[in-house]
């Protein structure tokens, strides 16, 4: 039967305050588990419901349904004479049919008071676990936790399909100073798709997604989703031996992808059929994947991230990522993926002012604007903002077992002035340009990252000569493992880019990289960044006639993979590729259709390419020792008017391989170069110029030294590499 307030007397206590049932009602109450749900009053116990649009509400108690009074605004309220908070559900009736729910109200909270100390401390290492939406059982009944973090916030709500986009029926109570928003939602699962109704301190009110949702709709849709992993993964293999060797002294070639134009149109788990095996062919021994994480804007590339913790939903699922990470684990493949905790972009649903005031953003307008993209900076100093990019990157580590994080735009981090003019800018406590709380972050994300997953790199992409970027922490240093070599590449291309005529007089470009070449562990990077913007591709980069564009392509990848350092490739360059990349449509697969009259010349790259890599991977001289001065030395670091370029790579055995470049498109014959004498015979391992590669096919059958020099004929535009027979 029905109970309302009035069956045991009026009594003030069943009536809301006039303030808390306002604040409620708008979306500003801290507390909403103190007004709604079940609370014992003189003469029993007082049930509040808030359901907006319900026509009905019964509290149902050991099967007997007792209806709630209306009392406007989608409020029902009454009291039932009974001693304790009894086990019960709600009867809600909408449009004359009535659902019987559990009141999220009558829950307990549904997180740690370990958790909300580790968050306050900015030190959860774990926040996703913490943080987001979480399909759970809590006291017994199946549901979601959500938790949201916005310290400025008046209320949260959550709301999505299950209420119509109204969050009105969902307020969350805030967890204490932690300024972390809590609501356990029974019913909620799997596929759920939400976002939080966030009063400002101002009284209005904004959407916003979950910055910590694990899972996303399909941009242009920018609501987050409910996930849960069911994915069992079977890189067991993989992962025990990935840190069996320091990645400073292990083979590292690496081809450079962007998953949704590699080949536009596939899905995770299609690229996991495909991939894989084209990188085997290839040789190389990983992937770096241009940013995954979910972001709106296509034409950005992945580096605008609104979802940190959320693999793009464009080409599927969390689970279906983990699908083609554990495909290429286990075919012997490594993966590295772009990370950007260098700023975030300022749409209205992410997080930018999330709460209402600067949260993830500098409070300092100067310091929060981003002068180059339009977008805003990380405030590195808030230790919750350091956490959330600490924890992100370990969760990509161990939740999608990626094998490394290749940190974009580290330079723009770690100066206050950069590409900021005098009076843009606020120098350090110290006086300096120095971004003190970026330095700290970088070094705090590195040790954790180290620490929590072994055989895990860390690659920098840093284009200045800020000193000890991979230097451990522990001595002062940033914590990299690596650092993209931008100088060599600069430089290089440079080189290559004169007419042969002309190159004599740059020679030093090529030469200048060995004078710093071992102030930090470095990868000679060419990415998806110098073949785009009007910079052309790798092979349309070269002058002269098509074959000798191909010539001194194949000729520049054979010097790069004998320079010490590590190797990266973007996507298309592998076959000469001559249009610039474009992300509408990715590589022109079509150049190798054997249809095509020219697909022998870029097949010819293409060979060359695999065979560098597995030459490389045998040959321990090319990357055993890329971090000791000890194992390279110049034979011809001088020979500025001939345009050659030869040097020795040690193994740590002190075994010898010889790269000579020759970068004139003219033959040389009887050239002699100076070598050790104790090595009287030598034999080609690898030369560009072969007519498989489509070169013109002069070798060196039997090469020999006599007088301490050993006499060459080298071929055009090519590089050799020779070992001791």
């Amino acid at each position: 039967m029905a109970v309302p307030t009035t069956a045991v007397g009026t009594r003030p206590v069943a009536a809301l305050d006039a303030t808390d049932r306002a604040r409620l009602l708008s979306g500003a109450h801290h507390d909403p588990h103190a007004l709604l749900g079940a609370h014992p009053v003189p003469g029993g116990v007082v049930f509040r419901v808030l359901r907006p649009y319900a026509e009905s509400v019964a509290v149902v108690v050991d099967g007997r349904s007792t209806e709630l009074r209306g009392v406007g605004d989608g409020l029902f309220s009454g009291v039932l004479p009974l001693d304790t908070i009894p086990e019960y559900v709600l009867s809600v009736t909408y449009a004359g049919h009535a659902f019987e729910v559990q009141d999220p109200y009558r829950f307990l909270p549904a997180l740690g008071e370990v958790d909300l100390h580790l968050i306050g401390e900015g030190r959860h290492e774990e926040l996703w676990r913490a943080l987001g939406a979480h399909p759970m059982t809590h006291q017994g009944v199946t549901g979601t936790r959500f938790t949201v973090w916005a310290p400025n916030a008046q209320g949260v709500r959550v709301c999505g399909d299950f209420c119509h986009w109204d969050g009105t029926a969902y307020p969350m109570r805030s967890l204490g100073s932690s300024g972390v928003w809590e609501l356990f939602m029974p019913g909620i699962g799997e596929g759920t798709p939400y976002k939080f109704d966030i009063t400002r301190p101002d009284g209005t009110h904004t959407m916003r997604a979950d910055p910590m949702a694990r899972r996303t709709e399909v941009p242009p849709a920018t609501a987050s989703i409910v996930t849960e992993s069911s994915h069992v993964w079977r890189d067991e293999e993989w992962m025990a031996e990935r840190g069996a060797r320091p990645v400073h002294e292990a083979p590292l070639s690496v081809y450079e992808v962007h998953l949704p134009s590699w080949r536009p149109g596939l899905t995770y788990r299609q690229l996991a059929e495909q991939l894989p095996a084209y990188v085997s062919d290839l040789g190389f021994t990983h992937v770096e994947l241009m940013p995954v994480a979910e972001h709106p804007f296509g034409g950005s590339w992945g580096y605008q991230v609104t979802g940190f913790y959320a693999p793009t939903a464009r080409l599927g699922t969390p689970d279906d990522f983990k699908h083609l990470v554990d495909a290429l684990h286990r075919a012997g493949i490594g993966v590295l993926m772009d990370w950007v905790p260098a700023h975030f972009p300022r749409d209205a649903w992410a997080l930018a002012e999330f709460d209402g005031r600067p949260l993830y953003e500098h409070a300092d307008p100067q310091r929060a604007a981003h002068p180059d993209w339009g977008t805003l900076e990380f405030d590195y100093g808030r230790r919750e903002v350091r956490n959330f990019l600490v924890a992100n990157a370990v969760y990509w580590c161990e939740e999608f077992h990626i094998d490394g994080l290749r940190v974009d735009a580290v330079a723009s981090m770690l100066y206050l002035d950069y590409s900021r003019e005098p009076g843009q800018w606020t120098p350090n406590e110290h006086g300096g340009r120095e971004n003190l709380d970026a330095v700290a972050f970088l070094q705090e994300m590195n040790a954790t990252v180290y620490r929590r997953a072994p055989g895990v790199m860390t690659i920098a992409e840093e284009s200045t000569a800020w000193d000890g970027v991979t230097r451990a922490t522990s001595d002062g240093g940033l914590g990299f493992g690596l650092k993209w070599n931008m100088g060599w590449m600069h430089d290089s291309l440079g080189y290559i880019a004169h007419d042969p005529v002309h190159r004599k007089y740059h020679h030093n470009e090529m030469t200048f990289s060995m004078v710093y070449a071992y102030s930090e562990n470095y990868v000679l990077p060419i990415s998806h960044d110098e073949v785009v913007h009007g910079k052309r591709s790798l092979v349309s980069k070269m002058p002269g006639d098509w074959w000798q564009q191909r010539a001194t392509t194949r000729a520049y990848l054979g010097f790069m993979w004998a320079h010490p350092g590590k190797q990266l490739l973007f996507m298309g360059q592998e076959f000469a590729q001559g249009a610039e990349w474009s992300e509408t449509h990715g590589p022109d697969w079509w150049l190798l259709d054997p249809a095509y009259p020219a697909e022998p010349d870029h097949r010819g790259v293409r060979d060359l390419v695999r065979d560098l890599n597995t030459v490389y991977r045998h040959e321990p001289a090319l990357w055993q020792r890329d971090t000791d001065p000890a194992g390279f030395t110049w034979i011809a670091g001088d020979a500025a008017d001939d345009n050659v370029l030869a040097f020795l790579r040690h193994d740590t055995d002190g075994t010898p391989l010889l790269a000579v470049s020759h970068f004139s498109p003219v033959v040389r014959h009887d050239y002699r170069l100076g070598i050790p004498e104790d090595i009287p015979a030598w034999h080609e391992v690898l030369n560009t110029d072969a007519a498989r590669y489509g070169g013109s096919d002069i070798h060196n059958p039997q090469p020999r030294a006599d007088d301490g020099g050993l006499r060459l004929t080298l071929p055009p535009l090519a590089t050799i590499w020779l070992r001791p027979t």
